[in-house]
């Protein structure tokens, strides 16, 4: 087994902080999903949502002094009278965590991701896969330390990503869930989310045959563009069907060599779209040190350094390296 070589303050405060906030997150789904939600019943994965970014805010404040850190969330709504019930909830979640935690405490810490990012920032994505929570299947806790406009480090919690199945694609849900870490030039490396034995090393899929390569892809069907994938795979003359995951744990799949080609296309109905660095900057990492290769549709290296968007980006391809000028040139004759 490969040595661990992942020994520095920010990825060990790093993989501990997303491990708890994993363990939350997968508690508050238990308790809160049921077979019952409606469908726009949205209110676990909110609860999910800022109980989450709380402790992360709480453990970074705590652990790394005047750090910045980027989230998804802010505390508006939690605020308004209308507000008071759901940030009960959430501070009941938080206090598991931080046993001393009051509703005013939560909400400042939330509000701790609000601003605009500096040179040197943590980025989160609190739960990554909004439906895959609400479904029971696959979500993530993203957790990103970005230098200059470079992810240096990023950590996936994947409460129910079997560590025994990352390297399969599909929809894999295990009781341990698994945690992903990568640090620049060091590998990447995954673990069962509970346990805590000996890290396995990821490696990107050697494939270099377009005719059997795996294609990931969101089920969101507003996330991408499901017939342009379609074309894409005829156009490689790729035979599998694409496999359908929520969230970054299908950056950890492809990490793992479970898929050799992972799309983020512009969806016809938001031409314009620009990815939020929080749902790519983890994930990014984690592939590169795979082995494998990231970019834009443009073949573009992903910039982190224009706010709280890819702003100078355009989509996602992510690959097992071996594929991706392939791919990238199958796009462009689509007109991608």
């Amino acid at each position: 087994m490969d040595q661990f070589p992942i020994s520095s303050a920010d990825a060990l405060f790093a993989i501990e902080a997303v491990r708890e906030a994993s363990l939350l997150a997968r508690r508050i789904q238990r308790e809160m999903v049921t077979g019952t939600l409606t469908k726009d019943d949205r209110s676990p994965v909110t609860v999910a949502d800022f109980a989450v970014q709380a402790v992360i805010a709480r453990r970074l404040a705590e652990q790394l002094p005047g750090a910045t850190l980027i989230g998804e969330e802010n505390a508006d709504a939690l605020r308004l009278e209308e507000g008071v019930a759901i940030l009960d909830q959430i501070t009941e979640f938080v206090r598991s965590s931080i046993s001393d935690a009051t509703p005013e405490e939560v909400c400042n810490l939330i509000d701790r991701g609000a601003g605009e990012p500096p040179e040197t920032y943590w980025t989160l994505d609190p739960i990554d896969g909004t439906k895959g929570f609400l479904r029971r299947e696959q979500y993530a806790v993203a957790l990103a330390l970005v230098r200059n406009g470079k992810v240096e480090l990023g950590v996936l919690g994947c409460p129910e990503l079997a560590p025994k199945n990352v390297g399969i694609a599909g929809q894999s849900s295990d009781a341990d869930g698994c945690i992903c870490v990568a640090s620049r030039d060091q590998g990447a490396w995954c673990q069962p989310l509970t346990a805590k034995p000996g890290w396995q090393k990821l490696t990107a899929s050697p494939h270099t045959q377009s005719s059997s390569a795996r294609i990931l892809r969101s089920v969101e069907k507003s996330h991408t563009n499901v017939d342009e994938i379609s074309q894409l795979a005829s156009k490689l003359g790729t035979t599998e069907p694409p496999v359908g995951m929520d969230s970054q744990a299908k950056y950890a799949v492809l990490a793992a060599g479970g898929g050799d080609i992972m799309l983020r296309l512009l969806s016809p109905s938001r031409p314009d779209y620009r990815e939020k660095i929080w749902d790519q900057a983890a994930g990014s990492i984690v592939i590169e040190e795979a082995g494998g290769r990231i970019t834009d549709l443009d073949g573009k290296s992903l910039d982190f350094s224009h706010g709280r968007t890819l702003a100078k980006n355009r989509g996602v391809v992510a690959t097992n390296g071996h594929l991706h000028d392939a791919v990238l040139s199958a796009l462009r004759q689509l007109g991608a």
